[in-house]
């Protein structure tokens, strides 16, 4: 029989001793901060960042028909599972002419899905969307969805994804479109 070996216990590091340990010199020892006593009299301020007015629905001159629709990768794959003529639909939501944009990152994402997602291409190579430059670094769709509806505050943005409409809806002013029980 031989040596047992021993097993090495996980996530082992050497105990540090504290600044306020009394071990350390006077000179080198951290000092306790001083907590400053709060005035009751004195005028409280704080900051509230300021939206401006063009981010609600009253008063955005720039979101009104015809809507541009900023268009998602699974947006147009469920549609497709809800056998959803996405043109006509989005039509029949707003209730008035919609014009479809579709990011380079989108289409890039549509690309790298494969075969299995042919019919989402030619969807989304129909001339009746609007194709829109990228001009920052990566691929990523959801980056690019946000960033561009941070800065134009024109478009609705149509996705199914949990995780975009939860970044979306800290933006304030901004609609989301999305497919809910095959509508």
């Amino acid at each position: 029989q031989g040596k047992q070996k021993k097993a090495r216990k996980y996530a082992v590091m050497k105990r540090m001793i504290s600044l306020r340990d009394e071990r350390i010199k006077e000179k080198d020892r951290a000092k306790a901060p001083v907590k400053k006593k709060e005035d009751p009299s004195a005028i409280k301020e704080r900051e509230v960042p300021q939206h401006p007015s063009c981010l609600f629905f009253q008063y955005n001159t720039q979101l009104g028909p015809p809507y541009h629709i900023l268009v998602d990768t699974n947006f147009i794959n469920f549609s497709i599972k809800a056998k959803l003529d996405l043109v006509q639909s989005m039509m029949d939501c707003l209730y008035a002419k919609c014009i479809q944009c579709i990011t380079d990152c989108v289409m890039g994402e549509i690309e790298k899905l494969g075969q299995k997602y042919r019919v989402a291409l030619r969807i989304a190579k129909d001339p009746r969307f609007e194709r829109l430059p990228c001009m920052h670094k990566g691929t990523y769709a959801d980056d690019c969805l946000v960033q561009r509806v941070t800065q134009h505050k024109c478009y609705i943005v149509a996705t199914v994804d949990k995780e975009l409409k939860r970044r979306i809806r800290k933006i304030p002013g901004v609609p989301i479109m999305y497919i809910s029980r095959h509508r």
